[in-house]
């Protein structure tokens, strides 16, 4: 039976064809011209009015030095040097070139004072070609922003953005490699006011275009900030759909009260960090139970209402084979787990000043995710099956279109750089849990031009969705797609997504309750994105990246690109320090020490009873050691300690040789009774404190 309805639905998509052959004959006469919504002075962009960056190679772009720039920042710091100068010169700017070697794409680029530097930006040409090609352009050019997109060469100029990123502490409760804004090491607490928040939240809906976009409240754990709740709420109330929170769901596993405190806030997800599969997959982070803990934090933000995105700093040599562990983690269970967030390392924070050899060993492109995703699950093909996020655009604007002039907000849009991140997506069946990639049976790449000319003639609400049914339909295999799924299916989970008909699915807005979370969990497919997000460094920085970011973040000086503000000059430093609220010693003694856990240190939890579902195999698994047989150091820390032992080493073997020269060539005696520095030198440290404090 499942075969003849299949083939009934091939013909179906036959007949969409030759209609939709018509529809585009008709729909190219006389387009109309586009609108200007209510949340933009400025008209709906066409395809063709779409701005795009340089793209190809070779090419040349813009970049920092990766040692100018920690100097003239540290000075800044040191009240040497304005801050000023940052946005009235080119601090650290040095010109780089985009060329292909070996089969890869590389960075290349000269300090006249520093010297040469590279770095591989993918080991795929192919599949570097293949983003950059389908890349559909930028969004419409911010406006109404003078005042908080005021960043010399690092302004963001285009978009709204897709996440904004509120940090409302520096303070965490672990103590992490890597770590890209080095907290709990800096000196001093930098944590939100409750006036700051709502400032920036209030400053936020300024800027068009107005489009909604997830607010993400971050840290540091921002859950040990006291407006952690209120501002997910205020969030909520400004008129935010999706409100985030980056955690390591320590305090989530913890405490079930605290996850159904911030569902009923508004949490709509959980962006929680999660290196893989076990304990030992987790044992970098050097928290005795972490992955127990993940499972328990999953588990009572489930129950509670919230979604979970699993987000997953990939480093090679450390966690590089788990990513086929955590894909199969989520489609072992597609009732809790829709969306994958895998983020290579940035070499900041902690890891900014790391040694040429630990880079080139540990550097992981979006290139190697697409790679390992086929090679460790033989679920895709990188050139078929990945598409820069901002591809997801062209159907933004679809909605845009749709939602008419009237709309109080634009649709999330992701209009980011095609270096920045890609994406792809299985349906899977959550009551068989059989997965198909969904570009194995639609066609995206034709289905995006499809839609494009749908939006260029702007015919309104009405047509326009005709034109995409159509679209959908002329593109979709029926054959290749999973044995249950159907043409009615692949209809509403696109009009589910982008909200086209008005049919209810469940609302996400801020007065949304458990039924309707529920509603939305009805469904029967699973569309699983899996996501590679790759936030630059100093070794790799490119500034037409940065101009267009979506993930800007909200500070007291203004809204900044999540890598401007990150790893580029390094804004996070600067600001933190000019809105600096104490002192350690004051904060200690008007406040206390929060709790850490590092050093092996376990999290104590009421229960550690869970629903998910688990391959045992991937859970005994060893940790991986690679970098161990190549006598590679494996964070920040470790490279310290060795040349701190080399150094001793070193000054060892000098005093040994002065001795021998003052005795043989100088013919000096050794005066006794003296006691070597040898004997008296503290032995390097090579064991972490069970809790270290801030400030270590």
């Amino acid at each position: 039976m499942s075969k003849a309805v299949k083939y009934a639905e091939r013909a179906v998509t036959i007949a969409a064809q030759g209609a939709w052959t018509v529809f585009e004959k008709l729909n190219s006469i006389s387009p109309n011209p586009s609108f200007t919504p209510k949340w933009s002075d400025k008209p709906l962009l066409k395809s063709w009015q779409k701005e795009k960056p340089p793209l190809g190679w070779p090419r040349s772009t813009d970049s920092l030095c990766p040692k100018c720039v920690p100097e003239i920042r540290q000075q800044i710091l040191d009240g040497k040097l304005p801050h000023e100068i940052l946005l009235n010169e080119k601090v650290g700017e040095i010109k780089a070139q985009i060329v292909e070697r070996d089969g890869k794409i590389m960075m290349v680029k000269d300090c006249p004072k520093h010297g040469h530097f590279e770095d591989v930006m993918s080991i795929d040409t192919a599949f570097f070609r293949h983003l950059e090609e389908v890349f559909p352009g930028r969004d419409i050019r911010a406006h109404n922003d003078d005042k908080l997109h005021n960043h010399g060469t690092s302004t963001v100029t285009h978009g709204r953005g897709s996440v904004l990123t509120i940090d409302l502490t520096n303070r965490c409760n672990m103590m992490c490699d890597p770590c890209f804004m080095d907290a709990n090491q800096v000196g001093f607490v930098h944590e939100l006011t409750w006036e700051e928040i709502r400032t920036m939240l209030d400053n936020a809906i300024t800027i068009k275009p107005k489009r909604q976009m997830s607010v993400q409240f971050s840290g540091g754990e921002p859950t040990l900030s006291p407006y952690f709740l209120d501002a997910i709420a205020y969030s909520r109330k400004v008129g935010y759909n999706s409100v985030q929170a980056a955690t390591n769901g320590i305090e989530f596993a913890k405490s079930k009260e605290l996850c159904r405190a911030a569902a009923e806030a508004g949490l709509r997800y959980a962006y929680l960090q999660f290196d893989g599969i076990g304990n030992a997959a987790n044992s970098h982070r050097k928290v005795g139970n972490l992955f127990d803990v993940k499972l328990q934090a999953i588990h009572n933000l489930h129950e509670a209402g919230v979604d979970i995105v699993p987000v997953t700093t990939i480093i090679n040599g450390i966690n590089n084979e788990q990513v086929g562990h955590i894909i199969q983690f989520a489609l072992d269970n597609p009732k809790k787990i829709n969306f994958l967030s895998f983020q290579p390392v940035s070499f900041t924070g902690r890891d900014e000043d790391i040694t040429d050899e630990r880079r080139a060993a540990q550097r992981y492109t979006l290139s190697h995710l697409a790679h390992d995703v086929k090679e460790q699950m033989g679920l895709s093909e990188p050139a078929r099956d990945w598409f820069p996020i901002s591809f997801m655009s062209t159907f933004s604007d679809w909605a845009d279109l749709v939602h008419g002039p009237n709309a109080d907000w634009g649709q999330l849009s992701c209009g980011c750089h095609p270096n920045c991140g890609i994406g792809m997506a299985l349906m899977i069946d959550k009551e068989t849990k059989e997965a198909v990639p969904v570009t194995a049976f639609l066609n995206a790449d034709r289905l995006a031009k499809d839609v494009a000319k749908v939006n260029d003639a702007a015919r309104g609400r009405f047509l326009s969705i005709v034109g995409v049914s159509l679209a959908l339909l002329r593109n979709y295999d029926p054959t290749r797609s999973p044995k249950h799924f159907r043409i009615l299916d692949l209809l509403q989970k696109f009009d589910k997504c982008f909200g086209a008909t008005g049919r209810n699915y469940g609302k996400v807005t801020g007065d949304r309750t458990m039924a309707d979370i529920e509603k939305r969990r009805a469904d029967r497919w699973n569309f699983l994105f899996i996501a590679g997000m790759w936030f630059q460094d100093l070794f790799n920085y490119d500034f037409r990246r940065t101009e267009q970011c979506i993930i800007p973040y909200a500070t007291q000086e203004g809204e900044i690109s999540f890598c401007a503000y990150n790893t580029g000059i390094g804004w996070r430093n600067i600001i933190e320090k000019m809105h600096m609220t104490a002192t350690l010693t004051r904060w200690y003694d008007e406040h206390g020490r929060h709790e850490i856990f590092a050093g092996g240190k376990k999290v104590g939890m009421e229960t550690t009873q869970h629903t998910l579902v688990l391959n045992q195999e991937h859970v005994q698994a060893a940790a991986n050691d690679s970098l161990d047989k190549l006598g590679i150091a494996k964070n920040a820390r470790e490279e310290k300690l060795r040349a701190r032992e080399a150094k001793l080493k070193q000054d060892a073997e000098n005093a040994k040789m002065a001795k021998l020269y003052r005795e043989h060539i100088l013919g000096e005696k050794p005066v006794e009774g003296l006691v070597s520095i040898d004997a008296i030198a503290p032995a390097p440290k090579t064991a972490e404190r069970a809790e270290p404090v801030m400030g270590d």
